[in-house]
């Protein structure tokens, strides 16, 4: 049952990240290419946008159940805010780096960045750092 558990709870986040992600690269590409921002602008303006989608589908849906309404929200906006800090600074300079010095297109050096960035960077700080049940509650709720 707790893998079972687990594979759900992951598939959950990738919707969540799926949907911010989408927005967020949607909204990169409007920003630079509609509104000739560079595209690490864009990418600093859209991940916020994306960012702010992923945490409420996190904390309202994903994971409700694991620390849900009993962390206060404020302490998890914190933590959450600086994993997009370096969720966005890795994606900015990932991209940045795939673009000059490979000739990647900007577009596709994104997905490739954010495909890292998710799975590595994002995904296991979202779920064992940000969203994570207190020791003391899971003790208190096994009772």
């Amino acid at each position: 049952m707790f893998r079972k558990q687990s594979v759900f709870t992951f598939l959950q986040a990738q919707i969540a990240a799926f949907l911010g992600g989408i927005t967020d690269y949607c909204l990169m590409i409007l920003l630079t290419e509609v509104f000739k921002l560079h595209f690490t602008f864009s990418i600093l303006i859209s991940g916020t946008v994306g960012a702010i989608i992923n945490f409420s589908i996190n904390r309202f849906w994903v994971f409700k159940n694991q620390s849900g309404y009993s962390s206060p929200i404020n302490k998890q906006l914190l933590k959450f805010a600086l994993v997009v800090l370096g969720s966005i600074s890795l994606k900015s300079f990932g991209t940045l780096v795939l673009q000059r010095v490979f000739q990647i297109d900007y577009r596709i050096g994104r997905l490739i960045t954010d495909s890292f960035v998710s799975y590595g960077f994002n995904y296991p700080l979202i779920k064992y750092w940000v969203f994570r049940a207190n020791e003391e509650q899971n003790v208190t709720e096994s009772n």
